[in-house]
């Protein structure tokens, strides 16, 4: 059976300030209403014979990736947590030990969570060949068939055909500079490397065995010692860490005789910068893509996004990318969008918090969302989900007022358990035992004023969690 396995460890930095490190691109709704991780599970679930998709994401995201399984009306064949990054190798192997435990034939098609592919039916036809292809031992890689001299993907040479399916690969390639991108797109022999790849679960494993052997010994010993918590799969953590970090292109695909290609042209791109998104973006007569509140005028050739509930206005301005959010704007030319990794790493450099989230952080129960902060004080609006909690916790350095704006709220603090409506508050003392839930239909939203000598995120002593938080 063929099992979808969708990586999502990516941080995407390049997408800076839209993408964080706490809801990286993978998770935005870049294009269309759904995210990139939403839109490449649907990709997958809807090829014929198509088993649940596994998931092989950090820590980090697995309530962002199960809520976003949810809201698709997609079940899950397993969220393996990874305890460390340790790049494409590893992280496939555990998804092919998972795959294995309920299927000794499996088949992967392994996908980046963060592409964009808008001619599905040439994918599928693909899938279809590649599968072929590995009834026959081949590791499939999809090459993407160039349509411009493109310097920032790695290429594939094909090499002798292998029937109508594809072709042996002759060799990967790095990154090119232009003048031998150019020389490849008119060769007409090389594909980029689009990152995406099909084979047998046993297949991989055992080229990957004879390859880097240190590595299938360290997933196997991590996986073996697996456990399931809630809807997630989590692997021994000092096993995983004893893995060497290698690419599936490093660790196998290059070093295999049992390697191929199946070229395809399906409006594929990864979705790499700013400038990329703008190029499959649907555009204006002046060749604009805007987003929310913008106001255009003699512009030219860029992308706009406001954030919500604020107005962006450009004048006489061309081949611009402007992306404002809630605490930071990104204003770059369009030609040197792959350079904002350069301001991530500055504000990691200078200890900020701007690259980590956003002012709106979600959590499993809901989000809350800092609208105000000053010397001793912080002031949030919290929304809490029907049916959710937040933990029983308390603070050792703050005090909390809640004001609840809409909804009914359960409150317990120390031995008092009681209700608070619209409109009506309550004050929570420093080192006091509490827990916020909404026990009914609808969210509970509400303001919390926060005062005392430290506001971190870390002053919290969880004490109970339905979600498994320490």
């Amino acid at each position: 059976m063929l099992h979808p396995v969708v990586l999502s460890g990516g941080s995407g930095t390049r997408l800076w300030p839209m993408s964080r490190q706490d809801r990286p691109k993978q998770f935005l709704a870049l294009v269309g209403d759904r995210s990139l991780y939403q839109e490449t599970v649907l990709r997958a679930v809807g090829l014929p014979g198509m088993q649940a998709p596994i998931t092989v994401c950090s820590e980090a995201h697995r309530f962002t990736v199960g809520e976003q399984l949810q809201a698709i009306g997609v079940a899950s064949g397993g969220i393996v947590l990874e305890p460390v990054a340790r790049n494409t190798a590893p992280a496939i192997a555990l998804a092919a030990l998972h795959a294995q435990a309920r299927d000794p034939d499996a088949v992967l098609l392994v996908m980046p969570a963060d592409h964009l592919i808008e001619d599905e039916a040439a994918f599928r036809e693909a899938v279809l060949k590649a599968v072929e292809l590995a009834g026959d031992d081949w590791l499939v890689a999809f090459g993407i068939n160039p349509d411009y001299a493109e310097t920032g993907y790695g290429y594939i040479r094909r090499g002798e055909a292998l029937g109508s399916a594809g072709f042996r690969i002759e060799r990967f390639v790095e990154k090119p500079d232009l003048e031998t991108a150019e020389r490849y797109l008119a060769d007409g022999g090389y594909s980029w490397n689009s990152g995406m790849f099909l084979f047998r679960a046993s297949r991989y494993l055992e080229e990957l065995g004879a390859h880097a052997p240190e590595i299938v010994e360290a997933a196997g010993q991590a996986y073996a010692a697996s456990g399931a918590d809630l809807d997630f799969i989590r692997v021994d953590g000092e096993a995983f860490a004893a893995s060497p970090s290698d690419s599936i292109d490093y660790a196998v695909m290059e070093k295999t005789d049992r390697a191929a290609v199946v070229p395809v042209s399906c409006g594929w791109s990864d979705i790499g910068s700013w400038s990329s998104l703008w190029s499959v973006a649907e555009r204006d007569e002046a060749g604009n893509k805007t987003e929310g509140d913008v106001i255009a005028i003699d512009t030219q050739g860029s992308l706009i996004r406001a954030a919500e509930r604020r107005l962006v206005a450009t004048v006489g301005v061309e081949d611009l990318v402007i992306i404002d959010t809630a605490d930071a704007t990104l204003v770059a030319r369009k030609d040197r969008v792959q350079e904002v990794k350069a301001v991530v790493d500055r504000l990691k450099a200078e200890g900020r918090t701007e690259h980590l989230s956003h002012r709106k952080v979600f959590r499993p129960w809901g989000s809350y969302d800092s609208i105000g902060v000053g010397p001793r004080f912080q002031v949030k609006r919290i929304v809490v989900k029907p049916g959710a909690a937040l933990s029983l916790q308390k603070h050792q350095h703050r005090a909390e007022h809640w004001v609840v704006v809409s909804g009914v709220a359960e409150v317990t603090c120390d031995e008092r358990v009681f209700e608070l409506k619209e409109n009506e508050s309550t004050f929570i003392p420093q080192g006091s035992v509490h827990r916020l839930r909404n026990r009914g239909t609808e969210p509970v939203e509400l303001i919390e004023v926060q005062s005392g000598g430290y506001l971190g995120e870390d002053d919290i002593v969880r004490l109970e969690d339905v979600y498994g938080r320490s």
